[in-house]
């Protein structure tokens, strides 16, 4: 069995672009689970915490962790949020190998600044918004297998990175 790379972390900290960069050259799939709930529930992100609140995200969301916790061999780009239900990180654990990327407020603010589909962050503050979140996630963060700076590094920095860990935590 090969072990799923999953990618944990706060919004805009490189997940998507590691996560693709790691498909190429592991000619491996990736399942993104925000994809997966806009797909099931033909809405966006926003719209759903808009028209059905949070709450009912996270629940749509740990569902879907659920669906996908057996499959092997895949690259799992999870959304923000993920890491909140421990539930969801010991099905993600089950048959993969977490990895958090971490970033910085400013470098996080930097990178979502001028992204409108961002539901936790409208508001009049979103760099203190990214802060107080990023402080409250942060023990939730932690259960990840592995930590890799993500301040100032390219798709392709973040994914030299995850396959040294992921090939030195396979051998064992």
């Amino acid at each position: 069995m090969l072990k799923n790379i999953v990618l944990i972390g706060f919004m805009g900290v490189g997940k998507s672009l590691a996560a693709k960069h790691l498909a190429a050259k592991l000619n491996r799939p990736i399942i993104s689970t925000d994809e997966l709930i806009v797909r099931q529930e033909g809405k966006s992100i926003a719209q759903i915490f808009q028209e059905k609140s949070e709450a009912y995200f996270r629940a749509v969301e740990a569902k879907v962790v659920e669906a996908i916790s057996n499959k092997t061999n895949v690259i799992v780009d999870c959304g923000g949020g993920i890491a909140l239900n421990p539930a969801n990180m010991d099905l993600l654990k089950k048959n993969g190998i977490i990895f958090y990327l971490s970033a910085s407020v400013d470098e996080i603010y930097k990178n979502v600044k001028d992204q409108k589909h961002r539901p936790l962050l409208n508001t009049p503050d979103p760099k203190n918004q990214i802060k107080q979140l990023l402080e409250a996630r942060q023990p939730f963060y932690k259960m990840a297998d592995y930590v890799i700076d993500a301040n100032g590094k390219s798709g392709e920095q973040l994914c030299v990175d995850i396959l040294t860990l992921f090939k030195s935590a396979s051998k064992k």
